[in-house]
């Protein structure tokens, strides 16, 4: 068990390093329902092949992963497709990835509670 959270805060220094978020507009990073689906439920690794987590959602152009018990929000763009697993590239901002995957959480819960999307209103 100590081990596993050693391994799992060590993942997380490399992550929180540094690593910019540039949240631009651009729609060419948004992908397609189909291209997001080939994104979802596959192991995320860093670039030493440590697993981070799992993705589980994809929100505009940011990839959400679940990382234990926490949400982690990574930009598309740093986000690359492997044959099994999707690769992180480079460095990132740990707090930022939190917030990110925090803010998708909250958003994501009080739509469920207020039924937005809901197709029975």
């Amino acid at each position: 068990m100590v081990h596993s959270f050693f391994l799992l805060d060590s993942i997380l220094v490399y992550l929180g390093s540094c690593m910019l978020f540039n949240r631009g507009s651009s729609q060419d990073a948004v992908p397609s329902d189909e291209d997001s689906d080939q994104l979802l439920c596959r192991f995320v690794v860093d670039g030493a092949g440590k697993r981070i987590g799992e993705s589980i959602g994809i929100d505009g152009d940011i990839l959400i992963i679940k990382s234990n018990a926490r949400f982690l929000g990574v930009p598309l763009k740093h986000i690359e497709e492997q044959e099994t697993v999707l690769l992180v590239k480079g460095l990132v901002d740990l707090k930022k990835a939190c917030e990110l995957g925090e803010h998708w959480q909250t958003k994501s819960t009080r739509e469920m509670i207020d039924g937005e999307g809901d197709e029975e209103k």
